[in-house]
């Protein structure tokens, strides 16, 4: 019992010394203002653009981000950044544009998403899929 104590402090401590140090390295976006005001073309709620977006997430950013947007995905232990938390508060009160231009123009690890996924439609249907991702 007590070896099983002392691994489950271990894990927990490593858990939160690497969560420490993917927080170091996170850096705020510089979003150009063009991006600010952007909107959505799709409505809240469009189930067809949701459904849309989910199988572009499966197929564009599942591998980083996770399956459920908590980057967790089988990838995101190589990169030297968190891939961050998209049901966090923070990440959801992002504006559409905000969220627009750090998925599909990107930076650093992020890669740019503009000559993958070229249809606007496509990106705010991806967008409308990350925000169904809140907790």
């Amino acid at each position: 019992m007590k070896k099983t104590m002392i691994y489950a402090v271990s894990c927990l401590f490593a858990f939160f010394f690497v969560t420490a140090l993917y927080a170091q390295d996170a850096k705020p976006w510089t979003i150009p203002d063009k991006y600010k005001t952007m909107k959505s073309t799709v409505k809240a709620g469009d189930a067809d653009a949701t459904a849309l977006g989910k199988e572009l997430w499966a197929k564009f950013c599942k591998s980083c981000h996770g399956s459920k947007g908590m980057g967790d995905g089988p990838k995101a232990a190589m990169l030297k950044t968190f891939p961050g938390d998209f049901s966090s508060a923070a990440f959801q009160k992002k504006s559409d544009g905000e969220l627009y231009y750090m998925s599909f123009v990107g930076r650093d690890e992020m890669p740019n998403f503009e000559k993958k996924i070229t249809a606007e439609s496509d990106r705010w249907a991806l967008i409308a899929y990350m925000r169904t991702m809140k907790k």
